[in-house]
């Protein structure tokens, strides 16, 4: 029995006893290419990489978000291209991103909005220049795609977080300046306060564990769909020792299971350390069907890696949300439900 083996069937054993574990990666990873943290005055440039903005006053809110926090903004060139439901052509989406990439006077790069798109971009990104200079690079949801691939291909820490017309509520500011302008080592965890005064117990925001336990690795993921969408190409990373966390939105339950069963069947779930679920906005069991629910989803495909899961993580698209370094390691107590950076994702 080689140490691959050993390990699973201690996990397996651990889980048949109820007992908690910590994991860690069974070597150690590459250090990754931390980016310049953010500060008063810097430019953060908008981008497009994904799906049109049709309203110019959306572009005039991202902007307005961002000037709040002290920062300055440029705009790509094809901010408001359009090419069907797509912000102009795939090489022009691109050169925007190449072109912020290469200016010297850019500090990070943020994506107006996500939708559907950036995986298509991913064959015009000049991956040299990215590395050359390396800067945050922040988004959720269809960005996914960018922040995976940025990561696998240059090594350069990524950050999954509010897109430009995201969410710039206090609470999820609070973890993005954290992160990003005081380079802190985050412990994300969710909010305790009850929402309703006439609750004995929390009710919203809750977690639920799967497999209690710790493990460390480095974090990578994010939308489900989009994940799924880009596996078997050169654009993601290894998961091996990886710490696993995605969400979704407005998928029915079958293709959720759909795509856990693809991430099993290509062996990613095999590589992983330990696993974390977001939120599944607007996922139902879907018309005419009998669901699994999404604890029963997870509890086929997650529970039996015997790895320390849990889910109800403040990672979606309609709650507040965290700001994540994908790429930077992490330690994560699926008992407490946190996630805990080791060190700071910038410099």
């Amino acid at each position: 029995m080689d140490r691959r083996d050993f390990m699973a069937a201690l996990a397996s054993a651990s889980v048949a006893a109820g007992v908690s574990r910590t994991v860690t990666t069974d070597a150690a990873q590459t250090k990754a290419e931390r980016p310049k943290r953010l500060a008063a005055g810097d430019t953060v440039a908008l981008v497009a990489p994904a799906s049109a903005t049709f309203q110019s006053m959306d572009v005039d809110i991202a902007r307005e978000s961002l000037e709040t926090l002290g920062l300055k903004v440029k705009v790509g060139r094809h901010l408001l291209a359009r090419h069907g439901y797509l912000a102009g052509a795939d090489k022009d989406r691109a050169a925007d991103i190449n072109g912020f990439f290469a200016d010297r006077g850019v500090d990070a790069v943020l994506p107006i909005r996500g939708g559907w798109g950036s995986a298509r971009v991913l064959p015009y990104l000049d991956y040299d220049t990215i590395r050359r200079n390396p800067k945050i690079l922040l988004g959720y949801s269809d960005i996914t795609a960018l922040l995976l691939a940025v990561h696998a291909k240059t090594g350069l820490i990524t950050f999954h977080g509010p897109n430009g017309m995201g969410r710039w509520d206090a609470w999820s500011v609070e973890y993005l300046k954290k992160v990003l302008f005081n380079a802190e080592a985050v412990t994300f965890e969710n909010p305790r306060t009850m929402t309703d005064r006439n609750s004995l117990v929390q009710i919203e925001n809750r977690i639920r564990t799967l497999v209690s336990g710790k493990a460390r690795g480095r974090l990578l993921g994010g939308n489900l769909t989009v994940l799924t969408t880009i596996l078997g190409s050169p654009y993601v990373p290894s998961w091996d020792g990886a710490v696993l966390f995605v969400e979704d939105v407005g998928e029915d339950l079958y293709r959720v299971d759909r795509m856990f069963t693809q991430l099993k069947l290509v062996g990613a779930l095999d590589k992983i350390r330990g696993f974390v679920f977001g939120t599944c906005a607007e996922c139902g069991p879907g018309e005419g069907f009998a669901s699994l629910t999404l604890e029963e989803i997870l509890t086929d495909h997650i529970k039996p890696l015997g790895v320390p899961t849990w889910f109800g993580a403040m990672i979606g698209h309609q709650t507040p949300q965290w700001t994540l370094p994908v790429g930077a390691d992490v330690e994560i107590d699926a008992t407490r439900g946190t996630i805990t950076m080791l060190e700071p994702a910038v410099r």
